[in-house]
């Protein structure tokens, strides 16, 4: 392979390293420590905050900016609409310096050698510094775009996930959690699409009932959007973290997916006999179990991951790591206390430290 381009506006995945984190955001800084710890990562790049600092530092974007939301009505939805609209638009329609877009074609070109692709089809995803923070997480309020082909292409999404930090959803969840946009970065992933035969997204805790003893997969034919979005309900299964038991599966009738249309994604109609069979077969379902906990020991809490079984891959080798961040829900909680009035201390003790095996034990098999 040639030697990797160096630019202080790109960074590849596996040259991360901890003092970068706050050049990358959260998405590409998780994507680059996971590749690190050698965890199954499809390879790609990330877009610094340096780039996007460039482009908010132009005078009359700025400008801009300020005037549409700085007296902006907040309560005002159609306004906030309207608002937001004309920042993005602004954004996407200012030039790239040369710099950032030769930094940019030029990783784009090595990633397609990488992969032998001349026109390596790529997801461009937002990676936001403010992503999973203690007290808010903004994971999901900017945008991803799948299946993009050609730098050209390359660098006009790039300027889209720079300008959906002004989506109305965005900029106003960040005012409700007192975040100044003036001082939120953005950085950009790059990486190599998966071509995925089922997908969606794992706990490695049970989200019912916050039992850490097992990993809770959601599973759907296709690309994971249709489950991360509510679209279909998807299949269910709870692992076992120690022996990898499935302790639980629930099919579901899962009557559309995302799927390949050419070089595009459409939503379609999943044919009846299919849409209720499992899309996961048993060895699957264990190995999205197993790297979903191997993902949890890597950060050393319990996570949320998203995964694919990719159809380019090897049997065996086709479960891929897609994206982990921190789960919020359970994990930010503090234990409840469990009364035992009346009983032996020595009991109180044994009765606690059994009772998530319990649970289990009630599990549907």
């Amino acid at each position: 392979m040639a030697t990797r381009p160096r630019s202080p506006y790109t960074l590849f995945f596996e040259e991360y390293s901890p003092d970068q984190q706050p050049r990358l955001g959260g998405k590409s800084a998780s994507l680059g420590s996971m590749i690190q710890a050698g965890l199954p990562v499809p390879p790609g790049f990330a877009v610094t905050t340096d780039a996007y600092d460039t482009l908010r530092s132009h005078p009359d974007l700025r400008a801009g900016v300020h005037a549409h939301l700085d007296d902006l009505d907040h309560s005002d939805t159609t306004a906030l609409t309207e608002a937001t609209r004309e920042v993005r638009k602004l954004i996407e329609e200012v030039p790239l310096p040369t710099e950032i877009a030769a930094a940019i074609t030029r990783c784009y070109e090595s990633l397609c050698e990488q992969c032998d692709d001349d026109a390596l089809p790529v997801a461009v995803r937002s990676s936001g510094t403010a992503e999973d923070m203690p007290d808010a997480s903004f994971a999901g309020l900017q945008d991803t775009y799948l299946w993009i082909c050609g730098a050209d292409q390359v660098l006009e999404h790039v300027k889209r996930c720079w300008s959906s930090i002004f989506t109305d959803r965005a900029v106003s969840y960040r005012r409700q959690r007192g975040y100044d946009h003036r001082v939120i970065d953005m950085g950009v992933a790059v990486q190599k699409m998966v071509r995925p035969q089922a997908a969606g997204v794992a706990f490695t805790l049970n989200p019912a009932d916050g039992d850490r003893s097992q990993v809770a997969i959601d599973a759907s034919w296709g690309f994971g959007e249709a489950v991360v979005s509510g679209e279909v309900t998807p299949d269910n299964y709870l692992v076992d973290k120690v022996i990898y038991e499935i302790v639980s599966r629930k099919v579901s009738d899962k009557r559309l997916e995302y799927r390949l249309n050419g070089n595009g994604i459409e939503v379609a109609e999943v044919d009846e006999d299919r849409a209720c069979q499992p899309c996961l077969d048993d060895e699957h379902i264990r190995a999205v179990a197993r790297m979903a906990r191997r993902a949890e020991k890597h950060y050393g809490s319990p996570q949320d991951i998203e995964w694919a079984i990719d159809a380019d891959l090897p049997e065996g080798d086709d479960v891929v790591l897609l994206q982990s961040r921190p789960e919020t829900v359970w994990s930010n909680q503090r234990p409840t206390a469990r009364s035992h009035i009346g009983t032996d201390p020595m009991e109180a003790i044994v009765n606690t430290l059994c009772s998530p095996l319990s649970a289990r034990q009630k599990q549907p098999s």
